[in-house]
């Protein structure tokens, strides 16, 4: 892993997500950014949390909780946690899923979590890898990090967005570069090709899907 002060840099993707913000993050992320930017609508995102949830499941970069809320688990009273670096992120989910009494949980995906090794059959990280600082090689031990907490057989799964080995359109690309100035994405060097290869040397097995310029991915723990 290359030299990088996780510490700091990471806070710069989550800095923006203030209660304004997530107050209008639903309509932002899935009815403009994810549809026209990038081109993967939610129901790509639902189908494969539908695919890979459990019923003690991990959630890594919340936001609002919106796909966990929307999504169906396989028992009605599923173990869950709710993790993420933000405190207002972990606040609205833990409001919206509390039918399900999640536990939350404050951690840089990139240091030491701080929580029990093999204790998840799932964890979700979708939306998280494009706003971690570096490239793919930098964000890899995040992956490392979830294979720890993964059971035997447990599966993590996620989406992230690619900047380059993808066709983006110029919209997207202006957003992109913009977003990335101002470190709210960190994906300008993430291509497909080398989370192919992280999750590789990660997982035992794996899955890779592009859906424009979005990766969906899970990886088992065998």
């Amino acid at each position: 892993m290359a030299s990088l002060d996780s510490s700091h840099s990471a806070y710069a993707g989550q800095a923006i997500y203030g209660p304004t913000f997530l107050k209008l993050y639903d309509a932002v992320a899935y009815g403009f950014n994810c549809p026209v930017l990038w081109r993967c609508r939610k129901f790509r995102f639902l189908e494969h949390y539908n695919a890979h949830l459990s019923a003690r499941h991990l959630d890594i970069g919340v936001a609002t909780g919106s796909l966990l809320d929307a999504c169906s688990f396989p028992s009605p009273a599923p173990e869950l946690t709710l993790m993420d670096l933000n405190l207002n992120s972990l606040a609205s989910a833990s409001r919206r899923l509390s039918r399900y009494r999640p536990h939350t949980h404050r951690a840089n995906v990139l240091e030491p979590w701080g929580l029990p090794a093999e204790s998840y059959d799932s964890i979700g990280m979708t939306h998280l890898l494009h706003c971690l600082p570096g490239a793919i090689p930098d964000k890899a031990v995040a992956l490392e990090y979830a294979r720890d907490a993964l059971v035997e057989g447990g599966v993590l799964f996620g989406a992230t967005i690619f900047g380059r080995g993808v066709r983006l359109n110029a919209l997207a690309q202006r957003v992109a570069v913009d977003a990335n100035r101002r470190g709210v994405l960190g994906n300008r060097d993430d291509d497909p090709a080398d989370l192919d290869a992280a999750l590789a040397r990660t997982f035992d097995s794996y899955r890779l899907t592009l859906v424009g310029a979005v990766g969906l991915f899970a990886a088992w723990k065998d």
